[in-house]
């Protein structure tokens, strides 16, 4: 598996504004927790055909991926079909997840006080959120029983699939990280440094960077530019980031360039990355 981790959100309810997404910031202190970060997300709505063109894109790569949302049984969430479809495999009714799944029917019939009658039509769909992709291996869901999923991709990465709630979401996507991926915890500390630079043009400061990054391989350098910054007002955030075993040396050249055109500078920021 490579170093680069994927989030994919699912649903129409983000990309409309109706819900604002939570994940991709929860997911983000997730991985630093753990001395890992967040390559890239995508964003897709309730369309089989673009899930299924972003899942085969995923299950192409060999990323670590989670997927939030569209894992239910009802007409609009097409996530687990669509996985079936980009690994071109059958769905069919895991057997650990069927038995999760009657389990909590059991729960919830035994909370209201009514019998539990496994052939009602209602009950006999709900097992259709137990419908993975062959090959599927379960995530347990802490919160109601409701499994989710993950599958391995030919490209030798996995995707991960969970509900788009986070209360379910979260402490499932944990679990995969600390019984899948412990073995990359905190395997390559991130730190970034960088400096307030006042008064310049982002044009005038790009051989500088381009420069760092030449002579640096592992290194990135990055600027922000700020135009109503309470504090600062107008101003450029320049840093660089990357191993923290390399960040000294980059950092050192940084200043040097940054001296030798006579740059303004103001505050200096650390920060660790993971």
């Amino acid at each position: 598996m490579s170093s680069h981790i994927g989030l994919i959100i699912v649903g129409d309810e983000i990309l409309s504004g109706k819900r604002a997404d939570k994940h991709m910031p929860k997911v983000i202190e997730l991985l630093a927790a753990r001395g890992l970060a967040l390559s890239y997300a995508d964003y897709v709505g309730d369309s089989p055909e673009r899930i299924t063109a972003t899942l085969h894109r995923a299950f192409s790569s060999a990323d670590m991926v989670f997927s939030c949302g569209g894992i239910g049984a009802t007409p609009d969430d097409h996530t687990r079909q669509c996985a079936a479809k980009a690994l071109g495999v059958d769905l069919v009714l895991h057997p650990e997840a069927e038995a999760l799944i009657r389990e909590r029917m059991q729960d919830t019939a035994r909370e209201q006080g009514v019998l539990y009658e496994a052939n009602r039509p209602d009950n006999v769909h709900r097992l259709n959120m137990g419908m993975f992709p062959q090959g599927a291996r379960i995530i347990p869901n802490p919160y109601n029983k409701i499994p989710g999923f993950s599958c391995n991709g030919p490209g030798g990465g996995a995707v991960h699939f969970v509900p788009g709630f986070p209360v379910m979401a979260w402490p499932m996507i944990e679990w995969v990280l600390d019984h899948e991926y412990p073995h990359l915890f905190n395997r390559s500390p991130q730190t970034e440094q960088s400096v307030i630079v006042f008064g310049a043009m982002e044009a005038a400061l790009t051989p500088l960077m381009q420069r760092i990054e030449q002579q640096h391989a592992r290194i990135r350098v990055f600027s922000l530019p700020s135009v109503d910054h309470p504090q600062y007002g107008r101003h450029i955030e320049l840093g660089v980031k990357g191993p923290a075993e390399d960040v000294p040396a980059a950092w050192a050249d940084l200043q040097t360039g940054l001296h030798a055109i006579g740059a303004n500078c103001g505050p200096e920021l650390v920060r660790k990355l993971q």
